[in-house]
């Protein structure tokens, strides 16, 4: 496994392995590797011939009142993670490599981030738009691969590849979860032991919500709000929590039968923001307000 900080010395390496028929994957990062990203290495080796992760917390994708300066950072243990994963290349830029002093551009994104996290965290997706552009331009990978957890910005992504004609093929892995269904996650290391007990209640209350709209639940409003005030109760602190059309991403009050939809949330648990989707078919008409 090669661990490389330039951008050079990648492109020429990189090159190497195309002139050679190899098919590149790219699976980015912002590093405190889990099981979830060890999932997407795995099923980067299924489909590729090499297998670059990238580790960079970008600066850009953080809000002035988020946690950028106490991200959790365990460069060793990520690389060791690698390594036993098989994968062929790192990549670990510093932010001077990654962004020009100046800062000439920045990318807008005028769909697809007005709720979910895009309604309420400032800025998050553009700094996403911009840094994953900047890493496909680098990278120019065959094929790169995003967790289901983070659906909006994989769809974001997918629009970007689309607007900017990287030519890259995208697949999206199922969500990893703990033995008791919370969503693996970098921030879960925030979490005390007392609030990681409490934790999975959050996809819990997704699979609830699945449960009753499948059994014919009209009143959404009504459903949401109760399972809202469970959390609440449970200490959580709400940031949203609805059904979502699963390509625009915005709230739906009617529910169509046959149609693929995303029920998705955010909450925080003390200082961890927790966030959680399920996918599912409705198979029936709902009319109402979420």
């Amino acid at each position: 496994m090669q661990v490389i900080g330039h951008i050079p010395e990648l492109r020429n390496i990189i090159r190497g392995y195309k002139q050679e028929g190899k098919k590149v994957s790219f699976i980015p990062t912002m590093g405190a590797l889990h099981d979830g990203h060890l999932s997407l290495i795995r099923l980067a080796k299924k489909h590729s011939d090499v297998v670059l992760v990238s580790i960079y917390v970008n600066p850009k994708q953080f809000a002035p009142n988020e946690d950028f300066a106490t991200y959790p950072s365990s460069l060793e243990q990520d690389l060791s993670f690698c390594k036993q994963e098989g994968v062929t290349l790192v990549f670990t830029p510093d932010t001077q490599i990654m962004y020009n002093q100046e800062f000439y551009f920045s990318l807008e994104v005028h769909t697809l981030n007005k709720y979910l996290d895009g309604g309420s965290r400032q800025g998050y997706f553009q700094g996403i738009a911009l840094v994953v552009n900047k890493l496909f331009n680098i990278v120019e990978p065959d094929l790169a691969i995003f967790g289901q957890k983070d659906y909006q910005q994989f769809k974001v992504v997918e629009a970007l590849v689309e607007e900017f004609n990287h030519g890259i093929e995208l697949l999206m892995a199922p969500i990893e979860r703990a033995s008791d269904g919370l969503a693996l996650s970098s921030r879960n290391a925030y979490l005390t032991p007392t609030q990681r007990k409490a934790a999975p209640l959050l996809y819990s209350s997704l699979v609830s919500a699945k449960h009753q709209i499948e059994e014919g639940m009209k009143d959404l409003t009504t459903l949401f709000h109760v399972l809202k005030l469970n959390l609440t109760e449970a200490g959580f602190r709400n940031d949203y929590f609805g059904v979502f059309d699963i390509e625009k991403l915005h709230p739906v009050h009617q529910l169509i039968a046959g149609q693929r939809y995303l029920i998705a949330a955010a909450t925080y648990l003390g200082k961890a923001r927790l966030i959680d989707n399920v996918i599912f078919t409705n198979k029936k008409s709902i009319k109402g307000e979420s």
